[in-house]
């Protein structure tokens, strides 16, 4: 009763047990299809039909940019990632916008790139925004806010700027006694932009140690003023609905928040729902797709005089949108409805969340479709972020490992399991000598009689449902006809696969990986508050 095993395989497809899609009372078959190689690649004229169905809904749903393939830039490792970064910023000549959840404690390298590149250029000014949740949870011992604070005390507040969002979900008695460890189920600012003067960098990934180290992730850079520009807005919205930190030497953990009186909403903390009001007519317009037709709009000075990509700005800001007008999910929805064609029947997929939790309509869409050849990579549990953590958040791979095998048991009751396999990705065990960690996300498709995918979402979303009530997430859709860029997607599809080896409900039967009765109870009773993994 603890931990059942595989063969008895009843469904409940949804990241917080609230409500079960259906359930599955059928024994589930330990039985296992690898996919086959990809189609020889199709003419150009074959691609632009098979595309066409996508983007002729896409262009209603989020504002676009056309760009030339060229513009994107794939990087592949922690390593090239913080590399890139520091390049960047110390060539910076305008701006420097960085939104991340936090920034390590102890990231004094990537501070002091900072701090050199403010003092040998006086007209280039910062923005940082992190959530306030976890950039205080440390406080009054060092955290983020403190590390951030005193390069407002340096460079001045007219060239420094340093907010924290704060959930209007979490006040009163849920902040005073929820834990500080798993608070952050109650909504984050997630969203990881990494701006320099006209290029932008879109990830999943966080700005501490274990991120440019071995914590693998995914970072395109998109070498566009039109794209950078647009993210820019919607950052400034964000930021203008979040807390100012500023430096206190009177204060033992070195900084205050403080809620400027020129924000366009009132504080969180003390009117949730007026500030949500609020948020909704400021963040809703920033998302919005612009009636602009295509001839018409500014084309990029960057680009080339053929642009063979668009890109597709997405915005999941559910949090803040009263009534939810967030781009993402519809987005996520209408491709993979659009897959369930017949004529999609020679496509495929390539799904991936470090935490594998999605929200129970991807889960129903992704088996819907008519693709084959598909391939999800999660985390195992040795490269979860949370293993062996302490505390409640300890429980958190056992959780992902109990929704991992409720998936395999869908895609047995749909009978798609010789065209959908689950792949766990393990590089050594985190916390130990040469460990590593898995934190990617996106999707990835091919369209018939390709090799390399056309299509592929990158950011800061876990497209979990927490994603997509709690969260503030943002991202990009690419749709590209370029061979380069796609042969580039699809390198980073296999790269991100070297170290996933396929799962079946064997091994999720075997003692180690089953799951207890208090893994259970905690997913219920995060649930049960209003919070969501």
């Amino acid at each position: 009763m603890i931990a059942r095993g595989a063969s008895r395989c009843r469904l409940k497809l949804r990241p917080t047990l609230a409500r079960p899609i259906s359930r599955y009372g059928q024994q589930c078959c330990r039985r296992f299809s690898m996919p086959s190689s990809p189609a020889p690649a199709a003419s150009p004229a074959g691609s632009t039909g098979m595309l066409a169905p996508f983007v002729n809904e896409l262009d209603k749903i989020a504002p676009s940019f056309k760009i030339g393939g060229s513009q994107i830039q794939i990087l592949k490792t922690p390593t090239d990632f913080y590399e890139t970064l520091k390049t960047r910023i110390r060539s910076a000549k305008k701006r420097i916008f960085l939104s991340t959840l936090y920034i390590g404690k102890s990231e004094k390298e990537l501070i002091a790139t900072i701090q050199d590149a403010l003092r040998a250029n006086p007209d280039l000014k910062l923005s940082i925004l992190t959530d306030a949740l976890r950039g205080t949870r440390e406080a009054p011992e060092p955290s983020c806010a403190s590390l951030l604070a005193p390069l407002v005390t340096e460079f001045g507040a007219d060239r420094v700027e340093i907010r924290m969002y704060h959930t209007p979900n979490l006040t009163g008695l849920r902040k005073k006694y929820i834990p500080k460890r798993i608070n952050e189920g109650w909504g984050l600012q997630h969203m990881k932009l990494y701006g320099i003067d006209d290029e932008i960098i879109l990830s999943g990934a966080n700005l501490s140690n274990d991120y440019f180290t071995n914590r693998q992730d995914r970072y395109h850079l998109f070498s566009s003023s039109e794209v950078t520009n647009h993210f820019w807005e919607l950052y400034q919205g964000v930021t203008s609905l979040s807390f100012l930190v500023q430096p206190a030497k009177d204060d033992p953990a070195g900084f205050r928040l403080h809620w400027p009186s020129t924000n366009p909403a009132p504080n969180p903390l003390e009117q949730p729902t007026d500030y949500i009001s609020k948020a909704t007519a400021l963040v809703s317009r920033l998302i919005a797709p612009k009636a602009v037709p295509d001839d018409a709009k500014p084309r990029d000075l960057g680009s080339p005089t053929a642009s063979d990509t668009t890109v597709y700005m997405l915005g999941q800001l559910s949090q803040l949108l009263r009534p939810d007008t967030s781009t993402e999910l519809p987005v996520m929805t209408h491709i993979l409805k659009t897959l369930a064609a017949p004529e999609y029947a020679g496509s495929s997929w390539t799904f991936t969340a470090g935490y594998f939790n999605p929200a129970p309509s991807l889960t129903n869409l992704l088996l819907s479709t008519a693709s084959r050849n598909n391939v999800v990579i999660t985390a195992s549990p040795y490269a979860n972020g949370f293993y062996k953590s302490k505390g409640v958040s300890g429980l958190l791979p056992d959780a992902y490992t109990l929704l991992a095998r409720r998936f395999l048991c869908a895609i047995k009751e749909r009978k798609r399991d010789s065209a959908v396999v689950l792949k766990e990705w393990r590089r050594g065990t985190v916390n130990e000598p040469g460990g590593w960690t898995y934190h990617a996300k996106g999707l990835w498709i091919t369209l018939p009689k390709e090799r390399d995918p056309s299509i592929s979402i990158i950011g800061s979303s876990n497209y979990t449902k927490r994603s997509y009530s709690h969260d503030l997430e943002a991202g990009a859709l690419i749709v590209t006809q370029d061979p380069e860029l796609k042969k580039r997607l699809g390198d980073e599809q296999k790269w991100l696969q070297e170290y996933a080896s396929p799962v079946t409900l064997d091994d999720f039967a075997k003692t180690e990986r089953r799951v207890g009765l208090k893994v259970r109870i905690a997913m219920w009773i995060v649930s049960l508050v209003g919070g969501a993994l």
